[in-house]
């Protein structure tokens, strides 16, 4: 990850307004806050509205359980006044959408509790089997592979840009069920919604809708083995039946979670190896280690560095400090997995060879009713392109200086990479995990 120095602002009455620096340093401001006895108040960047943040592990995991605390601030008993910090997220991301359409991006199943969340997510979950993602491998193998082979001969390519996000897009194109003959097209809308110039991204936000609507009555006349045929079919062998508008929602819940966080992952993922040439060397060395590597990276680098706002449904005391019915508290991801108390000494330090112990390992995913549907997938692809981008190709490297690097952010989170030039090299025969 990037490094940035600042100084934290002293903890006191007042809320700390955190900057992308402090969003993404796993140390700094996190240590402080992890230190104290009450959760501390803070306002995110680029927002005004404060929340109580967890910081602890042991209190994250337990925040993302607490039944008192929910995503829907609706359902809160007798409403929650003030100012809402989702709200001014949504508002920032969704400003100028045409209503018909941006109902598909806002009404996020993250943003869904208890019977209304577990009635959207049992069906996902069902469609979204073990089996269907394993056997997406030799699908990202060939794609990631000729991603790589288009992209050698140059003397710089953009990992971010011209291989990690058209590879997440592919993959979640054909998760879904995009037919051959519709794939361009298909993935051009998505650029031009999830990670364009922003000069199109309406236009792709219909386009998206509009053939999404085709593609349900056509899987509705004739199914596949596809994402979408499931979903409908589980419907029609007795359990809930999504409605079309869910089904809509269904593909752009993974479309805003399955391309551009991933393709972000794998792109600091690759640079937290550049930036530790003794872990990345003993990669290499034993490219077995990958089943350890990939936990280690999602613990190191916590992507999504801060949760989604949760509400108080009643006036209750959580980690030593009194939460107010309504008040909104949220979860420090990234400084949960840099706990001492948790990993030890020196938590910053990416080592590949760390023990993961029970579960993941990490809450890079969550944890609880809302753990991240696209875990195994992401792990599966995650595993995939280091063995591809950095085992089978040893020679790939950084092809600027490390300061060079751009960085940019989003309300509310800390800095991600705008562009990874490296140089790649040709595969070498023989080496990858298996070897």
């Amino acid at each position: 990850m990037t490094s940035h120095h600042a100084t934290t602002p002293a903890a006191g009455t007042r809320p700390v307004h955190l900057t992308p620096e402090l969003v993404e340093d796993p140390v700094g401001a996190y240590a402080e806050f992890r230190a104290q006895e009450r959760l501390p108040q803070v306002v995110l960047p680029g927002l005004q509205t404060p929340v109580r943040l967890v910081t602890r592990h042991t209190d994250v995991k337990a925040a993302l359980t607490e039944p008192r605390l929910i995503r829907d601030r609706s359902k809160v008993p007798g409403g929650a006044g003030g100012a809402d910090p989702q709200a001014e997220l949504l508002e920032a991301a969704f400003a100028g959408f045409p209503a018909d359409y941006a109902k598909y991006v806002s009404g996020h199943l993250a943003l869904f509790d208890g019977e209304e969340h577990a009635r959207l997510r049992v069906p996902l979950t069902r469609a979204f089997t073990a089996r269907r993602i394993a056997a997406l491998r030799p699908f990202v193998e060939r794609v990631a592979e000729d991603l790589l082979s288009a992209l050698a001969p140059k003397d710089e390519a953009d990992l971010l840009g011209e291989f990690a996000y058209p590879l997440t897009t592919v993959v979640v194109c054909e998760l879904v069920g995009i037919d051959d003959t519709d794939r361009d097209r298909v993935c051009a809308w998505i650029h031009d919604f999830a990670y364009g110039d922003g000069s199109r991204t309406v236009d792709g936000l219909v386009g998206i809708v509009d053939y999404v609507r085709e593609l349900i009555a056509r899987r509705r006349a004739e199914p596949t083995d596809d994402l979408i045929s499931a979903l409908i079919e589980g419907g029609r062998d007795g359990g809930d039946a999504l409605t079309e508008d869910e089904l809509i929602s269904v593909v752009f819940l993974l479309i805003s979670t399955g391309i551009t966080p991933p393709a972000l992952f794998l792109a600091h993922a690759v640079l937290a190896l550049f930036d530790h040439p003794d872990q990345l060397a003993r990669l290499r060395r034993e490219p077995g280690l990958l089943d350890r590597v990939v936990p280690e990276l999602l613990r190191h680098v916590s992507l999504v560095r801060i949760g989604a706002s949760m509400y108080a449904t009643e006036d209750f005391e959580f980690a030593g400090t009194p939460v107010k019915k309504g008040e909104t508290v949220t979860v420090a991801l990234l400084a949960a997995d840099h706990d001492p108390r948790e990993y030890g000494e020196g938590p910053e330090r990416l080592d590949i060879a760390r023990e993961s112990g029970r579960g993941d390992g990490h809450l890079a995913f969550g944890h609880g009713p809302h753990y991240c549907l696209g875990a195994a997938l992401g792990r599966l692809v995650t595993s995939v392109v280091l063995d591809r981008v950095l085992v089978r190709r040893p020679e790939t490297a950084l092809a600027v200086d490390r300061g060079e690097l751009e960085f940019g952010h989003w309300p509310g989170d800390g800095f991600h990479l705008l562009r990874l030039p490296v140089r790649l090299c040709a595969d070498a025969p023989g080496r990858s995990m298996d070897a």
